[in-house]
């Protein structure tokens, strides 16, 4: 809300929140959104949740106030890094960046909890088990890319543009 009243000066954006007298419900508000228009949300999972049930995945971004709580079991699996020509072990108790840190290779990062999208790597070869709050589901789908701060690998071996 640091933003709010710059953004209440442009005609393109609606700001809601809660708390402002004049804010619409929820669903007054997703209803007259047109065919094109994106949602934009930040806040509390439950309102994201309470959004992502009225509109189609392909209209909505958001951003969590704190990471997805991960779904999946952790094994071991290699890693491999392109263009440092290296194969690495990622164990079932660590992260790929931590592993991809620790042998010296630099990797960007900030948040370290798949909310930030610093670390965002290419993937040429695998499947990523996606564990991040960041790309939406058709980009996790996708899997050209993933947060290697929190995700893994969903079968033995991935190949990232590391």
């Amino acid at each position: 809300m640091a933003f709010a009243q710059r953004l209440r000066d442009d005609d393109h954006v609606t700001l809601s929140a809660r708390d402002l007298p004049d804010a619409p419900g929820l669903d007054a508000y997703l209803a007259a959104m047109t065919g094109n228009e994106l949602a934009y949300c930040c806040g509390p999972a439950p309102m994201l949740e309470a959004v992502a049930a009225r509109i189609p995945e392909t209209r909505l971004r958001t951003e969590r106030f704190t990471a997805v709580k991960p779904v999946g079991t952790d094994t071991s699996f290699e890693v491999e890094l392109v263009r440092s020509g290296r194969t690495l072990t990622v164990p079932e108790n660590r992260s790929i960046l931590d592993v991809a840190l620790e042998a010296g290779v630099h990797v960007l990062y900030s948040c370290t909890e798949g909310t930030c999208g610093t670390c965002e790597t290419d993937i040429h070869q695998g499947e990523a088990d996606h564990r991040d709050s960041v790309l939406t589901p058709a980009e996790q789908r996708a899997n050209t890319t993933m947060m290697i701060c929190v995700s893994r690998s969903s079968g033995g071996h991935l190949a990232l543009d590391l």
